[in-house]
């Protein structure tokens, strides 16, 4: 089993930026390639970054790529989302996630199903 926390959201104007933070406990966080996803209000979640358990990997959705930058940091069971140059169309609930990878640590995955733990998510708004 493992425990994840969101941290770091919050209200932001448009340009601006955030830093989300995904606290892990439980099982051994090398172990997990991890994943930031959100959803909009009315709107499915949908696959933001992320980052295999070596983090040698990243990956990204378009909508994103250039602005968002995932990364990890085993010695504090930590995983981070650095956003940059937020829109408004950002706003969402952000949730992390973790896979058990532990035979594939250059892989990555992207969709919510292939997932096995959850975060309760954190709220970040952009305003115009």
């Amino acid at each position: 089993q493992v425990q994840l926390v969101e941290s770091g959201g919050g209200l932001v104007q448009a340009g601006g930026s955030l830093r989300l933070s995904c606290a892990a406990s439980g099982r051994t966080f090398s172990r997990y390639a991890m994943g930031w996803f959100r959803q909009a209000p009315g709107k499915e979640r949908e696959f933001v970054a992320a980052i295999s358990r070596s983090g040698g990997t990243t990956y990204y959705a378009d909508s994103v790529k250039g602005r968002f930058t995932i990364s990890r940091d085993d010695a504090k069971n930590t995983v981070f989302q650095q956003m940059n140059s937020l829109k408004p169309e950002d706003t969402a609930v952000y949730y992390c996630a973790a896979v058990d990878l532990y035979w594939h640590p250059y892989s990555v995955r992207t969709k919510e199903k292939d997932y096995d733990y959850w975060g309760q998510g954190t709220q970040v708004t952009v305003s115009s």
